[in-house]
C-alpha cells in the first residue's frame, strides 16, 4: 500500500510502498477514505513533540471503512462499516486514570499518528475500542476535521463550564468549529486574532461573534472564560487580563511556547489556568450527539495523499482557507 512516511523529524514525508497491515486481536483493519491534517501533525513533523515512533505514518483524523475484523472485537462493528479513528488510540484500561473516567491521562496511552501509525496511508489498523461510528449527516471529507479539531476543541469548550462571555484566542480550525456550538448554546463570543488580521476578525463577526479584535487588545467586556487554541505562550497572561473574577483560561493545544512570567494580581481573585490533554470516549459521544444538531459545518481543502507535504507546508505558512483533508484513491 502507499503511505507518506516520516523517517526523521524536520524532514519531508516520503511517499513509499509499505506492507499492508493485518488486524490482530482487538483491532480493525480500515481502508482509509480521508485523513484531515491537524496542527499536531505539524508539531510531530517539525520535531516539537518529543519521541515520535519512527519511521512513522502521521495522521489522526481518519475516516474509512472496516475491511477486516480481528479476534475478540466487540460486535458493534461489521465489515463495511464507516468508522472514524481519532488521536487517542489505546489505553491500558486498568490504571487509576482509566478507572476514574480519565483515560485521556493514562500513562501508557498510545496516540494515532504519533506513537502508532496513522492515516496518511491507504490502510491502517486501530484498536476497535477507540474507533467511532460516524453520523451519516457528514460525508467523508466533511467529517474528518471533526475527529480532532472538533473533539479536542469540544473538550476545551466544556472546561469553560457555563461561561456566558467566552473568548477564543486563535481562530483556526478548532475555534471555527467550537464557535458554532458556543453560539448555538447562546454564549456571547469574543474572538482574538493576530493583530491586524482584519479578514479573520470579519469572518468571526459574520459567524456571529459579538466582538473580534487583535490579541493585543482587551475586549469591551470582561470574559467569564477564554480558550487559547494558538500555540503562543504569551497569550496566557493576555487572556488572564481579559478575565472577570473567577474566570478560567483553557489552553487547548498539545504544544505551546513558553508562558512568560506575569504579576500575581492577574491570577488573583480565583482565576484559573488549565490545560486539555487528549480526549475521552465520552467526549466523542457527546460531541457527535450535538454536532449534527447545530449543525457544525466544516471548511475544507482536499489534497491527494502524495501531496501531504504541500498540505503541511501551506498549513505551516497560514495559506489554507480551510482544513486540509488528504483523499485516498486505493482502487
Amino acid at each position: 500500500m502507499r503511505a507518506m512516511v516520516l523517517d526523521k523529524p524536520r524532514q519531508p514525508l516520503q511517499l513509499r510502498d509499505v506492507d499492508k497491515p493485518r488486524a490482530t486481536k482487538g483491532q480493525l483493519l480500515v481502508r482509509i477514505a480521508t485523513c484531515a491534517v491537524c496542527r499536531t501533525d505539524l508539531h510531530v513533523v517539525d520535531g516539537e513533540l518529543p519521541d515520535p515512533k519512527v519511521p512513522l505514518i502521521p495522521g489522526h483524523q481518519i475516516v474509512g471503512h472496516v475491511e477486516e475484523i480481528g479476534e475478540k472485537v466487540n460486535s458493534k462493528f461489521k465489515v463495511g462499516d464507516r468508522v472514524g479513528i481519532p488521536w487517542l488510540g489505546w489505553t491500558d484500561g486498568e490504571c487509576a486514570f482509566c478507572r476514574s473516567n480519565r483515560e485521556n491521562l493514562c500513562d501508557q496511552a498510545r496516540f494515532t499518528g504519533y506513537t502508532i501509525d496513522g492515516g496518511y496511508a491507504e490502510f491502517t489498523v486501530a484498536d476497535a475500542r477507540f474507533c467511532i461510528h460516524l453520523p451519516d449527516d457528514y460525508n467523508d471529507v466533511e467529517v474528518a476535521p471533526l475527529l480532532c479539531a472538533g473533539l479536542i476543541g469540544y473538550r476545551s469548550y466544556r472546561k469553560t463550564g457555563n461561561a456566558r462571555r467566552l473568548g477564543i484566542y486563535g481562530f483556526g480550525n478548532a475555534a471555527h468549529l467550537i464557535a458554532q456550538i458556543a453560539l448555538y448554546e447562546g454564549r456571547e463570543l469574543f474572538v482574538f486574532t493576530r493583530p491586524g488580521d482584519l479578514a479573520t476578525q470579519q469572518s468571526a463577526k459574520t459567524l456571529g461573534a459579538k466582538w473580534a479584535g487583535g490579541s493585543d487588545e482587551l475586549p469591551p467586556e470582561k470574559l467569564d472564560a477564554a480558550i487559547i487554541f494558538a500555540s503562543v505562550g504569551p497569550l496566557v497572561p493576555a487572556a488572564l487580563r481579559a478575565l472577570a473574577k473567577g474566570g478560567i483560561v483553557v489552553c487547548g493545544g498539545i504544544h505551546m511556547t513558553d508562558i512568560p512570567s506575569f504579576p500575581y494580581v492577574d491570577l488573583w481573585e480565583e482565576r484559573i489556568i488549565t490545560s486539555v490533554a487528549n480526549l475521552t470516549r465520552r467526549d466523542v459521544d457527546e460531541f457527535f450527539d450535538i454536532a449534527p444538531r447545530v449543525p457544525v459545518i466544516t471548511k475544507t481543502e482536499t489534497f491527494p495523499l502524495e501531496q501531504a507535504n504541500i498540505a503541511l507546508d501551506q498549513f505551516r505558512a497560514g495559506e489554507l482557507k480551510g482544513t486540509a483533508v488528504l483523499v485516498m484513491d486505493s482502487n
